[in-house]
């Protein structure tokens, strides 16, 4: 339980980097239409090579745990809502949990391949090749180990900064609107 927090913490950037760059996100309201984006050329079919490193790199790289937690997180949450009014099924509904806990583990192994697709569509065979030797490297298992607890760290300090950035823009403007003559 000590590592929930910072792979949720690892988890939720990733979703709010995944957000913010959603094409949902860029029509909200009061937000201009986005210019339509170049499409790339479509990629060639990766070769069977190019998937297993890219596949590689989706595990070693720690990319994977973002998948990982959600069959546990999504179930601890249903167990708790269904519960929470009917405590009389806490019995019977951690056998169901667990009796259908593997059908949904496996559902973790599709956005894995899913992972894999985007990056063997993304880097080259020997650019997964140098990721997948890193990642594999006592540098690059150094890396992945650290990475939860750096997540932790840097969420905080990522608030932490857009608060300060954000009030230090506010009074910056204020202060060059003042000299035109406004008073905000």
């Amino acid at each position: 339980m000590p590592q929930l927090l910072p792979r949720t913490a690892g988890a939720l950037l990733l979703a709010l980097g995944l957000a913010a760059t959603s094409p949902a996100v860029a029509q909200q309201p009061g937000n201009p239409p986005a210019a339509a984006a170049p499409t790339a050329p479509t990629a060639p079919a990766a070769t069977p090579q190019q998937m297993s490193l890219a596949r590689d790199v989706v595990l070693y790289s720690g990319i994977a745990r973002s998948f990982e937690v959600v069959v546990p997180q999504y179930l601890d949450q249903i167990g708790a809502n269904l519960t929470r009014t009917r405590p009389d099924l806490i019995r019977d509904l951690n056998v169901v949990m667990e009796q259908v806990k593997p059908e949904f583990d496996k559902r973790v192994d599709e956005m894995i391949d899913n992972a894999a697709r985007i990056y063997a569509a993304r880097l080259t065979e020997p650019q997964l090749k140098d990721a997948a030797t890193f990642f594999k490297s006592p540098a690059g298992i150094a890396y992945v180990q650290a990475q939860p607890a750096m997540m932790g760290d840097l969420f905080p300090a990522m608030q932490a900064w857009q608060k300060r950035m954000s009030e230090d823009m506010v009074t910056r403007i204020r202060a060059e609107m003042k000299k035109k003559g406004h008073d905000l």
